[in-house]
């Protein structure tokens, strides 16, 4: 959904197979074994539960076929490859049928630290081992269907619900334990260790201050918010989400934390 990319995804072939060089295949497997690192005891249980399941390999990019089958098999989902750059209304209309938008590009090494838009390790590695979990699945299928029927104007403050959920979420359990459970942290080497530090501020979630605080996706965040489990996703599917929407829109947005852009969100 970002707005300008020098990636261009690949096409599938006839048998739906895509094909990578070694280089690209190389990335994957520095990406994977440094967050293979990072991430025991950074990590959310439920999103390694799920590198478990999904079985990925290491040493290469994987087939969405082989992503597809555990997908399917857990809850339902599966995997869309789409181009570097898609609508917001083909992101929400593929989320509303349980298909997760995959850009089939990988990262160059000059942006390994940290990517502006999603590549295929930031959708693979960091978001769909999260998606056979019911909780994640069952609110992004919902967060989908909202944002479809919703308009121009609603969907903007509906972003900054994904965003500080699905894509930069935090979880402070009741015992104290902090953990991640958003794909952009989770596929960020840098972002990961960022998040876990003293730096940003972390603030208990509250959807009316989520749909208030802006964002912008080139720098690492300067606020999270925390949930206590990944059953809390359930209890925000049942909120008054696009009340709420409607109640950010009249209040406004808070006065960002990070210096101006022109085309920060």
């Amino acid at each position: 959904m970002s707005k300008g990319t020098k990636y261009l995804a690949k096409e599938p072939d006839e048998n739906g197979f895509i094909h990578y060089s070694d280089d690209e295949h190389d990335t994957w497997k520095q990406l994977y074994a440094r967050q293979e690192v990072n991430l025991p005891g950074r990590a959310c249980k439920e999103y390694l539960e799920g590198i478990e399941k999904l079985k990925m390999p290491k040493d290469r990019i994987p087939q969405l076929s082989e992503i597809d089958k555990v997908l399917q098999e857990t809850t339902g989902w599966k995997t869309a490859p789409v181009p570097a750059l898609i609508s917001f209304g083909r992101f929400f209309e593929l989320l509303a049928t349980k298909q997760f938008p995959v850009a089939t590009f990988i990262r160059s090494k000059d942006e390994f630290d940290y990517l502006q838009e999603p590549d295929i390790f930031h959708e693979i590695f960091g978001h769909c081992p999260l998606l056979t979990n019911p909780s994640f699945a069952n609110f992004s299928h919902t967060y989908g269907k909202l944002g479809l029927a919703a308009t121009k104007e609603e969907r903007v403050f509906l972003a900054r619900l994904y965003w500080f959920t699905v894509e930069f979420g935090l979880m402070k359990s009741n015992s104290g334990d902090l953990s991640i459970y958003g794909g952009g942290i989770l596929s960020s080497p840098g972002e990961t260790m960022y998040a876990t530090g003293s730096e940003p501020e972390l603030q208990p979630f509250d959807l009316l201050s989520v749909l208030r605080t802006p964002y912008r996706i080139d720098i690492m965040q300067p606020i999270y918010y925390l949930i206590e489990s990944m059953d809390y996703l359930d209890e925000i599917v049942k909120m008054d989400i696009m009340g709420a929407v409607k109640q950010a829109r009249q209040l406004g947005l808070f006065e960002p934390k990070f210096e101006p852009k022109a085309k920060a969100s």
